[in-house]
């Protein structure tokens, strides 16, 4: 499928991101020369952070091209996407270039934050064609977006726009009506109408405003809203208690609510600066770096769970089918190393190396038949046994790509070797397993069924033709000296 993304803004580069490194083929339309340029520091970090989160292939990238025209960009699109700067008449004079070469069937969303979908309608010769799809930045992490309509857009249109984006692992938020802002900015906005009179006031520095959120209800945001978080606030009476004590504050004067600061040059001035010691020298680039090491390392805790974006990523990964390519070796893992992997040595930590070869065998059997349904009717694979050599080191955020090897496979045992490939292609550890077909009502060894034991045996056969990889079968040796053992 063919995305097109008009605008390479934060927002546009992010959706480019999204889109390519789950497949799609990706062209660009900027008028700016700088386009290409802003593009590779955001594909940067999406390469190095969103396959981070997965424990699966994902799809391998689409293409990435850039449109001189914006004709050439969505001619052929599945998907176009707007993220143009907030100006009606821009936008105008976009869609009238943009309506005539529409696909039948294609998705036309814009990102804006500002303008209802009505009022965007309006610039539109087909008015129901034009959807809002929202989305929060980074683009390539945060799965929300929001997926807004008019009263005149046909149900399908946004199904349709939900469907495409659950498969890129958003998680898509459609809105039975329009309003101002949507939903998330809204609630942002409350809470940054509150922090500039602060700032204003003298009652709290940038810094203070954002240690009250990380350390507080920040922490409760990314695994449980505010609704949720205010029904436990209630204990056992729950939120009924919870609004009869706390209620009655909401008439006291605590809050400007909807009062907004004048943003005069004076506090322009206090806020730049108070951020600029605040940020304490590091560039732009290295606080996304650190934002993104940051969310990778909080999703990934919330999968476990299946809470919040760490349960949209969870399923997203459950629908990545199994990728081979052309090599007899089987392509059973390919991951980037998020920032909790690493140790105080700066490479990854030796328990994850098993944690990979774990995803990669069960990457293996479920290839052969042994999927969800198959370990829920009873049946599954046990590792009696593994052995690791470390050859090279391996980093925060270096692709680590697995090949797998069945030696032997036969009744009960099967025998595989996991190759680790560092990002230049050099053998960085190799992890070889023993795994035993089991019982999962009586816990004892016992045959695969026949359909999973014949797709092993096929596989240990089409690889007996390979040389047996150096290390197989080794073990660590006795080191004493030959007089003491």
């Amino acid at each position: 499928m063919k995305v097109a993304i008009i605008g390479c803004g934060v927002i546009g580069a992010g959706w480019a991101a999204r889109f390519l490194l789950n497949g799609f083929d990706v062209c660009v339309f900027d008028p700016s020369p700088e386009a290409p340029r802003r593009m590779q520091p955001v594909l940067a970090n999406a390469r190095a952070s969103l396959p981070a989160l997965y424990d699966r292939v994902l799809p391998l990238p689409g293409k990435l091209s850039y449109a001189n025209t914006v004709v050439d960009a969505v001619t052929g699109a599945d998907w176009v996407q707007e993220s143009a700067p907030e100006r009606l008449e821009l936008k105008r004079g976009l869609y009238a270039a943009i309506e005539p070469h529409l696909k039948a069937g294609a998705v036309f969303a814009s990102s804006t934050s500002s303008f209802r979908p009505s009022e965007l309608q309006k610039l539109c010769s087909i008015p129901g064609r034009l959807i809002v799809a929202h989305p929060f930045n980074p683009v390539y992490l945060l799965p929300l977006v929001e997926i807004v309509g008019s009263d005149t857009t046909p149900a399908r249109t946004k199904a349709r726009a939900a469907e495409i984006l659950t498969s890129v692992g958003m998680h898509p938020l459609v809105l039975d009506r329009e309003i101002d802002g949507f939903i998330g900015n809204r609630l942002q906005e409350a809470v940054w109408r509150e922090t500039l009179w602060m700032v204003k006031d003298g009652i709290a520095t940038t810094a203070q405003i954002d240690e009250a959120i990380l350390y507080s209800f920040g922490l409760r945001w990314a695994q449980m809203g505010q609704f949720d978080s205010f029904r436990l606030g209630g204990g056992e009476a729950g939120i009924r208690h919870f609004l009869a004590q706390f209620g009655p504050s909401l008439a006291e004067p605590l809050t400007h609510l909807m009062d907004v600061p004048e943003l005069d040059e004076a506090l322009i001035e206090r806020i730049a600066s108070q951020s600029d010691a605040q940020a304490n020298g590091r560039s732009i680039r290295e606080m996304e770096q650190a934002r993104d090491a940051s969310l990778v390392a909080l999703i990934r805790a919330l999968k476990a769970e299946r809470v919040g974006a760490g349960g949209t990523v969870r399923a997203h990964e459950a629908g990545l089918a199994f990728r081979q390519d052309d090599e007899l070796l089987l392509l059973t893992a390919q991951r980037v190393i998020p920032p909790t992997w690493t140790d105080a040595n700066g490479h990854m930590n030796e328990a994850h190396y098993l944690e990979v070869a774990s995803n990669a065998t069960d990457a293996l059997t479920e290839s052969c038949g042994v999927t969800a349904e198959y370990i829920a009717a009873g049946r599954s694979h046990f590792t009696a046994e593994s052995h690791i050599r470390y050859l090279a080191e391996l980093h925060q955020g270096d692709e680590i790509t697995v090949r797998t090897q069945v030696l032997f496979s036969s009744g009960k045992k099967t025998h595989i070797f996991h190759r680790f490939l560092a990002p230049d292609g050099r053998l960085a550890a190799t992890v070889e397993v023993m795994i035993l077909h089991v019982d999962l009502a009586t816990r004892a060894v016992c045959p695969p069924l026949p359909q999973v034991a014949a797709a092993l045996e096929r596989l240990a056969a089409a690889h007996a033709v390979l040389p047996r990889p150096e290390g197989a079968g080794n073990a660590i040796r006795d080191l004493r000296p030959k007089e003491v053992a």
